[in-house]
């Protein structure tokens, strides 16, 4: 098994990430391969032979995760062990990923719960850094207000307004302020550095922190992010107290973590991003798109690609709530989909056509009939569309497909029994082109694109398609 770079020792390890869904997973490890900081991908913590036996030489490694769509309770018995086991390997970063959008309810996917978690794992930390902001995903935060693009070609919305997240179907926001909006799932207190405050010479800077800290004593200290200047002051700063601490700094947020440490990094020449190995991937005659998102972003993408010849195939959530009926519907999906294989044909296959589609309010109602939450749903799809995949990438050689929607990509990735995955290509930002590792050949080097329900333009399927 091929693994790329030159061997470092296991403490030369810079960072570790749990990322709470798969598309924000491939994110963060993007943002890492590019800065040249050699990265791996597992969908469940690696014993530590098969780092050192396989992929001795990564500087950086992330576990993919779904807690995005796991309870409090749920968290407390799932994660709580993933992050100590994260603590155990010793790296001097350890990195909870969340979503650039900070998807999260008191019920589903608590950043909250996760920021207990943190400071019970990580008792004598100070405190824990939270930076949301990523300028190039078009994230920003302005005086503890989020704000987010919609789409590659949207404007640029206060999270609170902004078309999908406002609307999100499972963690619909509704502030835009990050610390009022954790206040509602945690009672640790959260404190700001504003952007002001990261301007100036690096010992101003490092001033203006520590009076934040005395003054307030908070748990959790949220970053603004308006530009890269400031994002790489956050950057110095979060790795000035790693370097401090030394047995491992736990931090919150989204890939804006692994661009602020590493433009710090390249500084420091830990990182050398000339040595990034990224580049375009050769066409792929086939692909196979399987999409359980339901933001507009996704929706004019299925649009685009059906209007220039992909087939589209469209899924009835509702007939999976039955185990025997969701058996039963699976064939007749993978029936409909091997005549456009032998045809050549590109294939979409979708669960809902934007936040809109009827279909989901009716999932909805199904589910709450059988006393089921909404966020079960992207367990349900995400399940149910990954044995579908595996039945039709057995039944056909497909190598290289493309699974949009947070959740759905978890589920999925995890139905294909892939272990682990490193960034091929880029084709925008937080959204690579991956090759699998399987234990099973007909999937080891597997091609394979998540993508977040707010990532890539309308073209982006026929990109991913054409390899960037």
């Amino acid at each position: 098994m091929s693994v790329p770079g030159a061997m470092p020792k296991h403490n030369d390890r810079l960072l570790c990430f749990y990322g709470d869904d798969f598309t924000g997973s491939t994110d963060a490890m993007e943002a890492l391969a590019k800065s040249g900081a050699d990265t791996v991908l597992f969908l469940d913590p690696p014993p530590p032979e098969l780092l050192a036996e396989r992929f001795p030489n990564v500087r950086c490694f992330g576990v993919a995760g779904v807690s995005r769509s796991m309870t409090p309770d749920e968290m407390e018995r799932e994660l709580r062990p993933a992050l100590e086991r994260l603590h155990a390997y010793g790296t001097a970063v350890v990195h909870y990923k969340v979503c650039s959008t900070f998807d999260s309810s008191p019920r589903a996917g608590s950043i909250g719960k996760v920021l207990e978690l943190g400071r019970s794992v990580y008792p004598r930390q100070r405190y824990v850094p939270i930076l949301v902001g990523v300028p190039a995903l078009k994230r920003y935060t302005l005086f503890g207000h989020h704000f987010a693009a919609a789409g590659a070609d949207g404007g640029t919305y206060r999270l609170d307004r902004h078309p999908t997240m406002s609307r999100h179907p499972i963690t619909p926001m509704r502030e835009s302020d990050l610390r009022l909006h954790l206040r509602e799932q945690t009672d640790l207190p959260v404190s700001l550095m504003e952007w002001t405050a990261l301007d100036g010479v690096p010992e101003e800077v490092s001033a203006r922190l520590e009076h934040r800290l005395e003054v307030g004593e908070p748990a959790a200290l949220l970053f603004d992010v308006i530009d890269d200047p400031r994002l790489e002051a956050a950057g110095r700063l979060m790795w000035r107290e790693a370097e401090e601490r030394g047995t491992g700094l736990f931090v919150i947020g989204s890939s804006g973590v692994e661009y602020a440490l590493a433009a710090h990094w390249a500084k420091e020449g830990l990182v050398d991003p000339g040595g990034a190995r990224l580049q375009a991937a050769e066409q792929a005659d086939q692909l196979l798109v399987v999409s359980g998102s339901c933001s507009p972003v996704t929706q004019s993408q299925i649009a685009w690609a059906l209007k220039r010849g992909y087939a589209g195939i469209r899924v009835r959530a509702r007939d999976w709530l039955e185990p025997g009926r969701a058996d039963e519907a699976r064939r007749s999906l993978l029936k409909q989909a091997l005549p456009f294989v032998e045809q050549g044909r590109n294939i979409i296959v979708y669960s809902a056509d934007g936040p809109e589609d009827p279909a989901i309010a009716a999932l909805r109602e199904a589910l709450n009939a059988r006393g089921m939450e909404p966020a079960d749903s992207g367990r349900l799809i995400g399940t149910q569309l990954g044995r579908l995949t595996s039945d039709l990438l057995r039944a056909t050689g497909l190598r290289r497909i493309l699974i949009a929607g947070g959740d759905t990509s978890g589920y999925v990735t995890r139905e294909l029994g892939i272990y682990a995955l490193s960034c091929l290509s880029a084709i925008v930002p937080g959204g690579p082109l991956c090759r699998c590792y399987s234990e099973d050949p007909r999937l080891d080097g597997l091609q394979l694109a998540l993508k977040g329900g707010q990532v890539g333009g309308a073209d982006y399927f026929e990109r991913v398609r054409l390899g960037g």
